[in-house]
């Protein structure tokens, strides 16, 4: 009897104990999509591959990630196919500023507000260029060039009403200078329609425009922050993101940078945000992130929870003010 009221006894103690145990901590069973709300070549495509190869490689994760392009009706079809995607824990999107300015400018059914933010995982810088064979080599001499062209120079940019849009019009305004801008599908074709001598400049992001600078096609002129980047090593034969001076520096007070972010499908489950968060903390820590902040020239940040709600409410009223200025906003 004692040997069996004993056996009894661990029975019962081994069952308290499983249930007192947490649940295994949730993990995707199948490959997961992150969205790309931009055309190919473009920041936020090379941001996601990076992503996908550093979470491979370090074996982040146990599912594959795949990289799914939806730049269509510039861009809302990646946040519409999002917000279509409710209670979806297979899905996951690089966001950028078009998460405020498109359905600003075009009224689309959208606000962020209706997704599940994870993190910030870098803010992107934009830099002023033009091409090698204009004789500008200075903000100052690019402005006058430009007050002088008949007819205007065209600068060339990633969508309509947008960060690039919202940059040339502000050019505008504290210069004088006017442009005829022309929209494309992805900074990459922004930057190829620049090589090619169709237009005179354009405002990409660092990473859109690197290999054409390293190449000596194009110039940087000047970059749209507060500060200067904080890269020292040459990128050229002459030059760091750090030799880039800012465009205050040089007469002109605009800056301006754009978050990259990633958010879930609204109607997740914690637990499945948490692993995301927890995943791209452990991506922010690899050397590929290291790396591609350094060679890519963006600022390496991180925000989840509360505090990355803070920052964007903060970068929404920011973006918000930006377009309203611009006459961008939709009536």
């Amino acid at each position: 009897m004692r040997n069996a009221s004993g056996r009894l006894g661990a029975l019962a103690l081994a069952v308290a104990a499983s249930i007192s145990l947490p649940a295994l901590a949730w993990e995707p069973t199948k490959p997961v999509e992150i969205v790309v709300a931009a055309g190919a070549g473009g920041a936020s495509d090379q941001m996601a591959r990076m992503m996908q190869a550093a979470i491979q490689k370090n074996n982040l994760m146990k599912q594959p990630m795949i990289v799914s392009l939806k730049g269509g009706a510039s861009g809302a079809e990646g946040l519409m196919y999002m917000k279509q995607s409710q209670g979806d824990t297979n899905k996951v999107l690089i966001a950028y500023s078009l998460i405020y300015m498109l359905p600003l400018s075009a009224k689309i059914p959208f606000n962020w507000r209706e997704l599940t933010p994870v993190s910030v995982i870098a803010l992107d810088e934009f830099v002023l260029w033009d091409n090698v064979q204009l004789p500008y080599k200075t903000v100052k001499e690019f402005v006058d060039g430009a007050k002088k062209a008949e007819p205007v120079f065209k600068m060339g940019g990633t969508g309509s009403k947008r960060e690039d849009h919202v940059l040339t019009v502000f050019l505008t305004k504290r210069t004088g200078a006017k442009f005829a801008y022309l929209p494309y599908k992805s900074g990459g074709e922004a930057a190829t329609q620049l090589v090619g001598n169709h237009t005179a400049s354009n405002v990409n992001n660092p990473s859109e425009n690197l290999e054409v600078w390293r190449a000596g096609q194009v110039r940087a002129l000047c970059v749209f922050a507060k500060e200067r980047m904080q890269y020292k090593q040459k990128v050229t034969e002459s030059m760091s993101w750090n030799d880039i001076p800012t465009c205050k520096e040089e007469g002109v007070d605009v800056d301006y940078q754009m978050l990259r972010a990633m958010f879930l499908p609204g109607g997740v489950d914690k637990d499945v945000a948490a692993f995301y968060v927890d995943l791209f903390k452990k991506v922010t820590q690899t050397s590929e992130y290291k790396d591609y902040m350094e060679k890519q020239a963006l600022k390496p940040v991180f925000y989840s929870g509360a505090d990355m709600l803070k920052f964007l409410d903060q970068d929404e009223a920011l973006n918000k003010s930006l377009m309203t200025e611009a006459g961008f906003v939709a009536q």
